[in-house]
Order: structure tokens, then sequence, then C-alpha cells
């Protein structure tokens, strides 16, 4: 967002991440800041988000214009449940261009002092959510909806493994061009041209920086990963240190649902009681420090454009190497014939089972970073996760995620 407001004339200080509310509030003090920015797409979390700005209100700070976006985000969250937190301008941008507009609209009032009240200020009603808006007294410790008797599909092997030297080829034919080209690079279709053309247009752009990224060794994807015996036990999922499930190694506690069909990700597995071995996949992967070096680098010369490309490229390749890896996944456990067959599909999770990365509403616990970490070893391939990062991974450009097998297994908002 950064690149775009500074090209359209204003002056932006970019603090970087890991940054606290108490030096966001000095810097914008000490440069007497028209608004300030917060992401939530991989610094911070909602959670995070809402504590930011209760502590500008216990400052007294409440009327300091504030744009707040990033995938972590829905406009629903902001400007329902976070604009009752904060009675100063709250705004979402779903992209750097709202977020344009917006600050264009709030300079235009101040230069002429005439200022719209309601402005960002307004708590928008939520959407009445359909059937009963009551919690269950008691919620059941499964969902009745999800079938016990589904076939376990036992993995190759258990334990963890790492995986190094992935061509990048075969992760980019996992790109999704529209998050690339729309999200990450910022282009928009021309006049008249539909998507496919616009996105054949942008391929050559692709091909390009790939090049620039593979000569400079940019990319450097790992992956570590491992199956292991698990068991649903209420809304834990335990998993344990071999086939006896007489050893537990780590317990994930989940959300569920407090409608029906009251779904919670440890329905996903068999019960703890249950006389069959289920098991859970889990997996880190990374496109390595390089990348986030390079883009600093980049932005720290005003090669803003070079910047937007290098970044946004970094951000996707990690999210194709996830993907990529999810298929490879789905195919030595032994159902990758149910996929879907285009790579849209892929996409809309047209696969059998679900992929879970923490951050999201059916798992929101980002301190499970930490815990799938320490499970698969992710030191092995320079990954680390501390409560001093925000239980963010680092480098940036990592993910990992949860992978049952489960047919029901798609994603879902537990609330």
């Amino acid at each position: 967002m950064d690149i775009i407001l500074t090209n359209n004339g204003y002056e932006v200080r970019n603090l970087g991440i890991k940054v606290g509310i108490s030096e966001i509030l000095q810097a914008a003090e000490e440069f007497e800041a028209d608004a300030i920015g917060m992401s939530g797409l991989l610094v911070k979390s909602t959670l995070v988000m809402r504590e930011n700005l209760e502590e500008m209100v216990r400052r007294g700070i409440t009327d300091l214009p504030v744009l707040l976006g990033g995938a972590a985000l829905t406009r629903r969250y902001v400007e329902s449940d976070l604009r009752v937190v904060y009675p100063g301008p709250l705004f979402y941008g779903k992209d750097a261009f709202e977020g344009l507009r917006i600050l264009d609209r709030l300079i235009e009032m101040k230069r002429a002092g005439l200022y719209d009240p309601e402005f960002g200020r307004r708590p928008v009603p939520a959407r009445p959510r359909s059937g009963k808006d009551t919690q269950p007294a008691d919620l059941p410790r499964r969902s009745p909806e999800v079938v016990t008797d589904n076939p376990v599909f036992r993995p190759p092997f258990l334990g963890t493994r790492v995986v190094r030297g992935i061509p990048l080829d075969d992760i980019a034919a996992y790109l999704n061009e529209t998050a690339l080209y729309r999200n990450q690079w910022q282009f928009r279709p021309e006049p008249g041209e539909d998507d496919a053309a616009f996105k054949a247009r942008l391929r050559k752009l692709l091909r390009e920086r790939l090049a620039i990224a593979h000569a400079e060794g940019l990319l450097v994807p790992q992956v570590v990963y491992g199956y292991f015996p698990a068991s649903g036990d209420g809304n834990d999922l335990v998993i344990w240190e071999d086939e006896s499930r007489t050893v537990e190694l780590v317990r994930f506690s989940f959300p569920r649902q407090s409608q029906p069909p009251f779904l919670c990700i440890a329905d996903f597995f068999r019960p703890i009681d249950a006389d069959e071995v289920d098991y859970a996949c889990f997996h880190i992967v990374t496109m390595g420090p390089k990348v986030t070096e390079r883009a600093q680098e980049l932005f720290a010369a005003d090669r803003y454009r070079d910047y937007l490309f290098t970044h946004g490229l970094g951000v996707e390749m990690a999210e194709a190497l996830a993907e990529y890896w999810h298929r490879r996944i789905r195919e030595e456990w032994g159902f990758a014939d149910e996929d879907g067959p285009t790579l849209q599909g892929l996409f809309r999770q047209q696969y059998r089972g679900g992929r879970y990365s923490w951050g999201y509403p059916a798992c929101p616990d980002l301190a499970d970073n930490a815990k799938v970490a320490e499970l698969l070893g992710a030191e092995r391939i320079g990954v680390e996760c501390s409560e001093e990062t925000g239980w963010q991974y680092h480098p940036e450009q990592t993910t990992s995620a949860l992978i049952c097998h489960h047919p029901q297994a798609k994603y879902f908002i537990a609330r």
C-alpha cells in the first residue's frame, strides 16, 4: 500500500513488521501523521488489532484516522466490531486503491475544514444470522453430522522428513495468478480485456521475474512435514508419539461452532476412545530469507516497482509451495485421485480432506504455530517461531498447515 500512496503524492513512513503500538503512535506524533495504517496479513492478528485500538483509547487518542487491511481482516469485523472499540475514524481497506480513496477524502475534508462526523465512525450493523441467535447452553463434544465410519488412510511413514531442491517451475505451476497479479502486483485489466487476456498479458512479466529470482538465488524452497497418529478429544486434537497412543506429544484446542452443525476441526479425526487409529499430517513450507532481504534492499533504495514485484512473488510462491506440497501429500497418502480436474478447482478445495492454517476462524490461535514448529523440527529448514515474534514464522515467506484426510474436512467459520 505504501507504494501506491507514495506514487500518488503521499509521504509514507513504513515502520516495517513486528511494530508495537507504542512505536506506531510515537512515529505518528513525530511526523504529525494524518492517519496510521496496520496490516493483518502476516504480522498482526485480528486480536492484536483490537488490542492496539483499545490501547489508543486508553491513551486518549480517539480522533486519529486508522486504516486496517490484510487477509486476516474482513470488512464486517472492522466496520461492525472494531468501530465499537475505537470511536475515531476507522476504515477497512480491501486493497491499496481503496486505502488511497479513503485518504484522498480525508485530506480533502481536512483542507476544506469540513468534517463529516459520521465518516468512518458509525458501526455498521452486523447481518442477522439465520436461525436462532442464542448460544446453546451445552455444546456437543462432537458434531453429530461428521461421520466416524469413513475409511482411514494410513500414511506412507510416521515421523518427519525434510525436503529441499524442489524445482521452481514445479512450484510456479501452482501459483494463484489472480492473487499475484491483482492483489500483490496491483495490476488491473485494461478496458475491454477479459480475465484470460489479462493473465496472458502478465505471464511474460511473471516469467521474467522468475528468471531474475532464479539467477539471483532469491527463492530457496524447503519443506518439513510429517504424519502422526491422532485422536479427537472433544474440541482438542491429540497427537501421539506412536500408534500405541500411550504418549501424548502435543494437543491443539480448536473452537466449536455455537450453532448447527457444531463443527470443530477435532471432529475430523476418530474419537480418542475409538479402537481404530487415525492420522494427521502437518507441513511447514518456506521460500527462505533471501527474497525478504532483497525486497527490503529494493525498498530502501526507492526501487518501489522492483520491490513490489519481488515481495509479491515471494509471498505467492510460498502459497504455491503450500498448494504444491499439499498435492504431493495427497498423492503419497493415497487419495489424490479424488482431486478436481483443474488448478482453479484446487484453489476452491476440490480435493479430499482439508488444509487448515492458523490465524483463521476455525483455528485462530497463532501460538499453535510454535507447537507445529517444535513438532516438525522447523529449525532444520531455518524457520523460527516464538512469542517474541508474535507467533509469526520467520523467514516471512513461510506458512504451515494441518492436513486432514476426512472427506467432510472443508473450510468453515467457527463462531
